[in-house]
């Protein structure tokens, strides 16, 4: 078996050329406190989640927003709770408490931190893929990055600084809210498989690669 070839660094300029990676299963938006308890109990009955959060871009100086979206992803279905219509509801928190299922994310520490500031919880089975990759020899901690550097295909960040408050999500925005929370899970599980198997083998680029 060929073993894959992984990067310590993944050159940025070599993500443009890459084919498109996004979400193709169902995209469901929850807005009101009785879709969110629905959505939540079926979240609770899969093995695995991802996560990710979205917040309205600010451009001034003094400009805040609190968190606007909560994504959460089995590996077919993604449900987007819009938190700036319905807040965290109590099926929201009993799923962020929730101490059962794993639930994937990256830089998880700062998308937690968000979600407090819409209302308090105790945190549940959370797993951040940057406190993995280092397992592999991986120095890189964006999901553009090790999304290319472990699948070769690249995540659009097109749609990051648009407006996540507007009154309808566009399909652009719903697609790239979905993706990134969907490929939390496809990369936490290869990179699990990659540390149990040592079926890779580490090039090392030492040039910079900021951003």
């Amino acid at each position: 078996m060929t073993r894959k070839v992984i990067y310590n660094k993944f050159k940025k300029e070599d993500i443009t050329q890459l084919p498109l990676a996004q979400f193709s299963g169902r995209i469901i938006v929850i807005m009101s406190e009785g879709e969110a308890e629905r959505a939540v109990n079926y979240l609770l009955t899969q093995p695995i989640l991802g996560v990710d959060t979205e917040t309205r871009p600010a451009f001034k100086r003094g400009e805040y927003h609190q968190v606007s979206l909560l994504q959460v992803s089995s590996k077919d279905v993604c449900f987007l709770f819009r938190l700036n219509m319905i807040g965290l509801t109590p099926a929201i928190r009993k799923l962020l408490e929730c101490t059962e299922v794993p639930m994937i994310g990256l830089s998880w520490h700062d998308d937690l931190l968000a979600l407090k500031k819409r209302g308090e919880f105790v945190p549940g089975h959370f797993i951040d893929l940057q406190n993995l990759v280092g397992q592999i020899g991986i120095e890189d901690l964006s999901l553009q990055k090790l999304y290319a550097n472990i699948f070769r295909m690249k995540i659009s960040k097109r749609q990051r600084l648009t407006n996540w408050d507007a009154d309808v999500l566009s399909e652009k925005q719903k697609i790239y809210a979905a993706t990134d929370a969907w490929a939390c899970i496809q990369l936490y599980e290869e990179i699990m498989r990659l540390a149990a198997t040592g079926n890779y083998r580490l090039v090392m680029n030492e040039e910079s690669n900021n951003s």
